[in-house]
């Protein structure tokens, strides 16, 4: 090979699993940071690093390569990893870029040519309309894409004629704004649909192989959530049949290094369609790693796209590659699953992966996640003898993994993995789209958080805990929880509101549990104004009764939040007279709604709170001066 220092142009999980292949071939590596990465995983794990002001300036990404001494590039994925301009702008500079040539993502970069090119080279493709058509000629439902795009950005389904015209405007305008180009193709909408993709690998001297498909149907809004390999419906003929047409496509226009066709698979009548192209690495190609095998031996896809890049002929052919066991990938991201998918971001307070099974993440315990980059944080990919294995271990790595001061989906992925309808392989690419995945249920939880409360404060005062409650911001419940003192601590016995609780361990935050004769495990933390719980991947943030108070105060009357939040209700003004407990304010954090209370009765002598106003951790908010102390 003749790469020696190669440049990683992104960041997080990606880099870190190219930084692992490159060391292992003895490659010098360079990552590239913003401001806000300047101590991320990837950027310590390069070999060295460069500071960048955006991972999307091309020309300071190009310069970092130069100065660094760099042989190529290795975009990734998302960033600039199918921009045709990168391509050319590295190609110019005298650089090699790991991905096909500028001209190739030229070609297969906007739908309606790749469309084009798979038409000549014989492959299906989903029925069209031109967008400038009548549409009472339609025959409904069709679907509205961009394009120029793809992430189901500048994509909408019409059902009907009179939908059409405000479907495509809206269409158009998010595709103008993500892609400045606002193209459109209308297409048959396949009402129940499986997403089939299959990885392509060609060389710069004419040879092409399939490394087998991916199942990618578990998606919403177009956007993956499961994927696995091999797909779990297909029977061997149409395997053939979509593995065949993607290395059609791909000696069609001449493609180099790896890339992933998409086919759209009729549930009703068994036809395939091809979607679109993807110039680059995929997201999922762990999956495929996974149960690939070339000549009996495991692939490394990132190895083989060094190796091209390095002008190295393919060095197996069709015949050598295998398909061996299964495999399934859970994405990781910083969103809340259970209130409407909204983007997160904070300071992980404890983060745990599971060692069982790979995963491939850049997240660490207090590390800042931002919403200025891509929500996910990782990816646990699980491998068995056979799909139903794969997806045990998936559902008890998920068990495992633990990501706490942020809330991720790692939660809605393990209800999701272990549902019913994923066993079955019953989900189609819109099912997510109609069916909700029931949020857990907070018991268990509760109960661990009030446990721990009570091992701790019986080891500091020596007396049983009694509270009113943990909480997820709704009302309190009963909990009463008592100690044999007679049982060590680490294996102590007791009841929660009465319900028989033995510990079975309780050692570096992991807490197992047998409540009832059932046993249970989960990561818990315990912070001054909260109890976190990670339960079956779920993140739980309990209040508890008077040590997690509504409010704090300083001995002198100083209210101040007890965590970052939004003050909601101001109801005092300086020189009101209030009594003790009486609300001087509502603020909402971590998703709870908090009183302000006075602690004593008095004068409001100061107000530093507006209502909407955001608050940080330990601000004041109000001043409360006790009766008589002016005097």
């Amino acid at each position: 090979m003749i790469l020696h220092t190669l440049l990683v142009a992104n960041r997080g999980e990606i880099a870190l699993r190219v930084f692992r292949t490159c060391r292992r071939l003895g490659i010098r590596t360079v990552a590239i940071h913003t401001d806000l990465d300047a101590d991320a995983p990837h950027t310590r794990a390069a070999d060295e690093a460069l500071w960048v002001p955006s991972y999307l300036y091309v020309d300071g990404v190009v310069a970092a390569a130069q100065e660094a001494g760099a042989d190529a590039i290795h975009p990734g994925y998302g960033f600039l990893s199918e921009r045709a301009a990168f391509a050319r702008t590295i190609e110019e500079a005298g650089l090699r870029l790991v991905g096909p040539s500028a001209d190739v993502m030229d070609a297969m970069g906007r739908k309606d040519h790749a469309r084009e090119i798979a038409v000549k080279a014989g492959v299906p493709v989903v029925p069209s309309y031109d967008a400038g058509e009548d549409p009472h000629g339609f025959a409904y439902p069709v679907l509205v894409k961009a394009a120029a795009g793809g992430g189901g950005k500048g994509m909408r389904t019409v059902r009907s004629a009179g939908e059409y015209a405000e479907a495509l405007a809206a269409a158009k305008r998010e595709a103008a704004s993500a892609f400045g180009d606002d193209a459109m193709l209308v297409e048959k909408y396949v009402e129940s649909g499986r997403h089939v993709e299959v990885q392509v690998l060609g060389d710069g001297h004419g040879n092409v192989v399939h490394l087998y498909e991916r199942d990618c149907s578990t998606q919403r809004r177009h956007q993956k959530v499961l994927e696995e390999a091999p797909a779990p419906t297909i029977i061997p003929e149409l395997r053939d049949q979509i593995t065949g047409a993607a290395v059609d496509l791909a000696r069609q226009v001449g493609y180099t290094n790896a890339g992933t066709v998409e086919f759209l698979l009729d549930n009703a009548t068994g036809d395939f369609y091809f979607l679109e192209m993807n110039t680059r690495l995929q997201v999922e190609h762990p999956v495929t790693e996974s149960v690939v095998r070339v000549a009996g031996a495991p692939l490394d896809l990132v190895e083989q796209q060094l190796r091209v890049a390095a002008s190295e002929t393919l060095s197996f052919t069709q015949d050598d590659v295998s398909l061996q066991g299964h495999a399934i990938e859970a994405r990781v991201y910083a969103e809340d699953s259970f209130a409407g998918f909204l983007p997160q971001a904070g300071t992980t307070s404890l983060v745990r992966w599971s060692d069982s099974v790979r995963v491939d993440q850049a997240l660490e315990s207090n590390q800042v996640v931002s919403t200025a980059y891509d929500p996910m944080l990782g990816k646990v990919i699980a491998s068995g003898a056979d799909r139903e294995t794969a997806r045990r271990a998936l559902v008890a790595a998920l068990d495992e993994t633990a990501i706490l001061g942020l809330t991720t989906n790692a939660g809605f992925l393990r209800t999701l993995a272990a549902s019913d309808e994923f066993r079955d392989a019953t989900i189609d690419t819109a099912w997510l789209d109609h069916h909700e995945v029931p949020a857990p249920d907070a018991d268990i939880p509760r109960v661990m958080a009030a446990w721990v409360a009570a091992m701790l404060a019986a080891f500091d005062t020596g007396h049983p805990f009694q509270a009113d409650g943990f909480r997820l911001g709704g009302p309190s419940a009963p909990t009463l929880v008592e100690l044999d003192r007679d049982v060590l601590v680490d294996r102590a016995v007791g009841t929660v509101d009465g319900v028989p609780v033995r510990q079975l361990y309780g050692e570096n935050h992991v807490l197992e549990l047998e409540i009832d004769g059932h046993r249970v495990r989960g990561v818990v933390n315990v912070q001054p104004d909260i109890v976190e719980v990670s339960y079956q991947g779920q993140r739980f943030v309990l209040t508890g009764p008077d040590r997690l108070a509504d409010h704090v105060a300083v001995g002198d009357g100083t209210i101040v939040a007890a965590m970052p939040g939004t003050v909601l209700e101001v109801r005092v003004g300086a020189g009101d007279q209030v009594e003790e407990g009486q609300v001087l304010g509502t603020m909402e954090a971590m998703k709870m709604e908090l009183s302000l209370k006075a602690p004593f009765g008095g004068t409001v002598t100061a107000v530093e709170a507006d209502a909407g106003q955001g608050v940080a951790l330990g601000a004041t908010l109000f001043v409360v001066e006790r009766e008589g102390d002016a005097e």
